[in-house]
């Protein structure tokens, strides 16, 4: 087998290394370049931060060994891994950190591809079978998969669709069902009809008014910087992606079987007008909270909801006294069911 060749991140304390995809995976109108994915690992040597934001965390040995547990982070709809606090939260309660940019996202897009697009969500289990293969080459048996947004609606399909890979799941505000922004409901109901069929890559006409961008980015006002050709301003929207979205919410809506406990979280209420108020600062400005909550049970026989209070839609990304407790409930909950 040949050894993985691990480069420096853009990130501190951070390497990555490339997930090559099969051929085919190229859509028409894209240049035939590269595609695939790329996985992000938190170096052993990077310190764990002795922070309030981390109360529950138990700091472990930052050492890679045998036996050690693992977490494998999945990103959502334009967003790319950029949370390194959310990796030393991890790396305290005692697990190795992953993160995978998915095809056409952040670290993997490559010039002239569509922008996070496909067709079925289910293809991203090329890259998530490549993540676990590299993670368990490094000796690590016990798993944890952490999806935020899309992302928790893409790892809880391949949870269900590959019962045994993963020990536990842990999901922030996932997607689950098609509510929340009112123009983004109305217009994605419309495609089960057959444009997508027909014109899959088309871009759907949707103007972003910017106001969760305003809660999170530091130069509008946020506490977090990224980089915006990675996590854009404004990301065209895909007839075909948007049917894809679709379908995987009519899969969690008929019921999936994880037999891995699940815990979701997600704030205790949404505000999704289009016109600013302070009040997005203290809620999901992107999807309806209540019906991630609602439809949290349709995923397994064990699943946890936990709604705190004036999280953002990136709970992560929450003011500190917010994602405190975040993680103080992931922490809780993973010390309970992780066996750790």
């Amino acid at each position: 087998m040949t050894p993985t060749v691990w480069r420096p991140d853009i990130l501190d304390g951070f390497s990555r290394t490339d997930i090559p995809l099969l051929p085919g995976t190229l859509v028409a109108g894209e240049p035939d370049t590269p595609i695939g994915g790329v996985l992000v690992r938190r170096d052993p040597e990077r310190p764990v931060p002795a922070s309030a934001c981390f109360p529950s965390a138990h700091p472990l040995s930052a050492r890679r060994h045998p036996g050690r547990p693992a977490v494998l982070y999945l990103h959502g709809w334009n967003d790319y891994f950029f949370q390194t606090h959310l990796a030393d939260f991890w790396a305290g309660l005692g697990y190795d950190f992953y993160a995978v940019d998915l095809r056409r996202y952040g670290r993997a897009l490559r010039p002239g591809q569509y922008f996070g697009y496909t067709t079925d969500l289910g293809d991203y289990a090329r890259e998530i079978d490549g993540a676990v293969a590299l993670i368990r080459s490094a000796g690590h048996e016990r798993l944890v998969l952490m999806g935020h947004s899309t992302g928790g609606l893409t790892g809880a399909l391949y949870v269900h669709d590959h019962p045994g890979v993963f020990d536990a799941v842990v999901l922030n505000s996932p997607w689950l069902e098609l509510s929340g922004n009112p123009v983004l409901r109305q217009v994605l109901s419309r495609l089960v009809t057959g444009a997508a069929r027909m014109a899959p890559t088309t871009v759907l006409p949707i103007t972003d008014p910017g106001c969760y961008r305003r809660t999170i980015l530091a130069s509008e006002g946020g506490e977090w910087d990224f980089d915006t050709t990675w996590k854009r301003l404004s990301a065209p929207i895909r007839l075909g992606w948007g049917r894809a979205i679709i379908r995987g919410h009519e899969r969690v809506a008929a019921g999936l079987d994880i037999a891995a406990p699940v815990i979701v979280l997600c704030s205790d209420h949404s505000v999704t007008t289009q016109t600013w108020t302070d009040e997005m600062r203290r809620a999901d400005t992107v999807l309806d909270a209540d019906g991630i909550a609602r439809r949290a049970p349709c995923l397994g026989r064990h699943v946890t909801v936990v709604r705190i209070r004036d999280g953002l839609h990136d709970l992560t990304l929450s003011p500190a006294p917010v994602r405190a407790e975040f993680f103080r409930a992931v922490g809780t909950w993973v010390a309970a069911y992780c066996g750790l």
